[in-house]
Parts: C-alpha cells; structure tokens; sequence
C-alpha cells in the first residue's frame, strides 16, 4: 500500500507540473488575437515571446525547494481545464472584473498597468466578496493566515503578539514574508492556482477547483501532514481514516473551518471548528477500559499515533534547520493547558525557533526568547487502532510499551518522553515547564 501511494504522489505530482506538450500545440490555443487579456494567456508562443524571466528562485518550504515552472508555463490558460473555467460562471466573467489592468490591447505593458491584480484574492473583499462575501469577509484570519506563528515570532521578539507584527523591524518583517508566509495562502492559492511551494501559478488553465488532496493540501503539508497520512516514513504505514475510509483532507476539514468565521485565534487549536475525534467517535471516554482510566490524562495521539517527522531550530533564509527531518515520538506535558484544558500529557513536536532564527535579517538574537517552548502540541495525521503502544506481546503487562520501568538496568520506555535531558542547553530555559522531570508517578521509579 505504501508503494502504491508514493506512486500516487509521483503520478499526481505528473498533474500539477502543468499543460502537456500536446496541449501548447493544439491550434486551438495558439491563433487567438493576441489583443486581448485572453488571447494572450491562450497562445503559448507568444507568451514564451513576451515573458519577463525571473529575478528570485522560488522558496519551496518545509518540503523542500519547490519545482520550478517557467514563466510562461504559471499563466498560460489553455490546456487542461481552460474549456472547463470558459463555461463557468468565473469564465463569464471580464477578465478586468478581478485583474483590473487594459484589456483588448497587444501592449504588455498597458495591459497590467495602473491598478493591475496579479492575485485578486490578495484583495479578498474587494474581489471575491462580490459574490462570496461571507468566506472573503472572514477569509483574513483564517488558518492559513499564519496568526499563530506571527504570534510565536513577536512573543519571542519581546511584543505582545501577533497583532504587533507590523512592529517588527523591517529586515525582520522581510525574511518571515520570504522564507515562512509562502505557505500561507489567499483564496486563489487552494482555489485557482498551484501553491507556492508548489512551483506556483495556473493549475487547471485557470479553472476554479475545489482544493485536491495530493495537488494542493500535500504540496503544502508534506513534510508533516501529508508524510505522516500517507505512511511515507520509514517503518510507518498510512492513516487509517485513508485506508479504510478512503478519507481525504476534506472529509475532516470542512469549508467552514478552513474559511474562518472572521474571528482572529491565537493559534489553530484554539478554533472552535477544528475536527474532534469525538465527532465520529462518540462516548470514546468509556469505550473501553484503556479510555476509560486514561482520557483525562493525554490526547488520543499518544497512543493511537506512530512515529511522526520533526526537525527545528531553523537558521531562516541561510542553512535551513539545523536540527535536521528525522521520525520521532515525544510525550511532555500539555504545552497549552488552557486550549486543550483535559490533558495533562501530550505528544509535541519540535519546532523551528533557535535563539538567532533571523540573524541573516539584522536581528542577531531573540529578545525573549524563552516567551514560548520549543516544542509544540501535535496531532500527527497517522492514527492506527495498533500501534507501538497499543500492540502489547502476549503474556506482558498492558503499560509494557508506554509506562517507564526498569528491566535489570534498562530504563524502558523513556525515550517516549520529554526529559531535561533531552533538550539542547539554549532550549532548556523556553522548554522547563513542558519537561516531565518531577512529573511522572512515583511508582515508575523514574529520576
């Protein structure tokens, strides 16, 4: 199955690389009057004429560096999809109705002059609230507006949060826009185009889609969502709401959650629309006898996740983290009490923060450093019934694979758990009260 899906990926990444060689020869495409906005963006030629090369690589992300498209390639409309968008009532529209600019003219230049939008939904409310008005209305804190981690960066650099972002020096401002904001999306990204860390522009010949799994959420949750969902790990295998269920990103996810109801949270978890495990699993606190004694003590992950992927410690716009990607499995004390208010245990996941994270934008050193931890709450998105905790061998105690104890003079189990020990000198600070030295029952015996 694992094979079958990174072949999937592979096939699906085919998709979004663009039109196909067949599709810029087709004569259909290529005789239009190139006087207009839509005479240009059908005619491949002369779009290859035209173009202006680019002055940036773009930033890939998380995901690595993101596949290059040419110029020409992000905003030629013909090929797959343009015949769908012509019968749409997006296609009916003028094309200045969204881009402002000059129609009917052949002069590049004129046409994107004056107020010209290369993305409209940059400008949601003016643009897309026409007809859409409640999603454009809310649309600007949604999740995918990065408010939760605008907030870490100015807590960290001595502000009261994300609300004072524009604070931030300019340098600094700068490299978040460049190396974190690309995978913080405007209306068009899911909807219209290739995410940025996807190689951006046209997707579909500018069809309007709903967002795709494979083509649009994973191109941008790769290294974290999509890896850990579709089993890309090694030694992990799929979710299992993918194959039983046949779920995808959507079937948790709802329109309402990703759209935002206009109300600005202090991060994703606080939403009061994210996806409960409850929704469909009803009565789980008295399930069975292991929810039973254990559902105020810590999330469902930690004993029905696998090893999920984490890095940090990021040097942002030079080397990349630093920390580098590997598997791994890490039980602390519940980093936001106040949001997740039943758990005292929880899985974290490293993050991106270190002490000079924006040395390269002339700010050599947090000024706060430890105003948050360094690990985070986390759900990872490969849920198991079995799993390494739950799959106990025959004859052993049921807490063999989750409680630490000791075996001769072999502490078991505590690498799953978050110690002092574990976290670098630099870290120790932001991180003490999320450790569980101290906190672990007294029968484990554990120093």
């Amino acid at each position: 199955m694992k094979n079958l899906l990174i072949v999937l990926i592979l096939l699906t990444g085919g998709i979004i690389a663009g039109c196909s060689d067949d599709d810029k020869d087709n004569p259909s495409n290529n005789t239009k009057n190139v006087a207009s906005c839509e005479g240009c963006h059908t005619n491949y030629e002369h779009l290859k004429a035209v173009y202006t090369p680019d002055t940036e690589t773009p930033v890939g992300g998380c995901g690595g560096d993101a596949p290059h498209f040419e110029p020409y390639d992000r905003v030629y409309m013909g090929g797959n999809g343009y015949q769908s968008f012509k019968n749409s009532a997006h296609g009916k529209m003028k094309c200045t109705d969204c881009h402002n600019g000059v129609d009917n003219t052949a002069n590049k230049a004129t046409a994107h002059s004056g107020n010209f939008l290369k993305s409209p939904s940059d400008s949601a409310v003016a643009k897309c609230g026409k007809c859409h008005s409640t999603y454009a209305n809310n649309q600007h804190y949604n999740l995918h507006q990065g408010w939760g981690q605008k907030r870490k960066v100015c807590l960290r650099s001595g502000l009261s949060g994300a609300d004072d972002f524009a604070l931030l020096p300019a340098k600094h401002q700068q490299g978040y826009n460049k190396n974190c904001a690309i995978c913080h999306a405007s209306c068009g990204d899911c909807h219209v185009n290739r995410p940025h860390a996807g190689g951006g522009g046209l997707a579909q010949g500018h069809n309007f889609k709903e967002p795709d799994m494979m083509n649009t959420c994973v191109v941008c949750h790769s290294s974290r969502g999509g890896h850990a969902f579709l089993g890309v790990g090694s030694g992990t295998q799929p979710d299992v709401h993918l194959t039983k269920a046949g779920f995808n990103c959507l079937s948790c996810h709802k329109k309402d959650e990703l759209h935002g109801n206009g109300q600005k949270v202090t991060q994703r978890y606080a939403y009061e629309k994210l996806p409960k495990c409850e929704d469909c699993h009803k009565n789980i606190a008295s399930s069975n006898t292991y929810h039973s004694v254990h559902a105020d003590d810590f999330n469902c992950h930690v004993c029905h996740s696998q090893n999920y992927n984490t890095c940090g410690s990021c040097h942002i716009g030079g080397a990349g983290a630093r920390i580098t990607s590997h598997l791994e499995f890490k039980i602390a004390l519940n980093p936001i009490p106040d949001i997740k208010k039943n758990y005292k245990f929880t899985l974290v996941r490293r993050t991106l923060a270190a002490p000079d994270n924006w040395s390269l934008y002339e700010v050599p050193q947090y000024a706060n450093f430890e105003a948050a931890p360094t690990f985070n709450y986390t759900s990872p998105h490969n849920i198991l019934k079995r799993t390494a905790r739950t799959n106990v061998a025959q004859g052993e105690a049921c807490y063999a694979n989750c409680h630490i104890y000791k075996d001769g003079d072999v502490w078991k189990n505590k690498n799953l758990y978050l110690f002092d020990s574990d976290l670098y000198d630099w870290e120790k600070q932001a991180s003490k009260n999320i450790v569980v030295d101290g906190k672990l029952p007294n029968s484990w015996g554990v120093k």
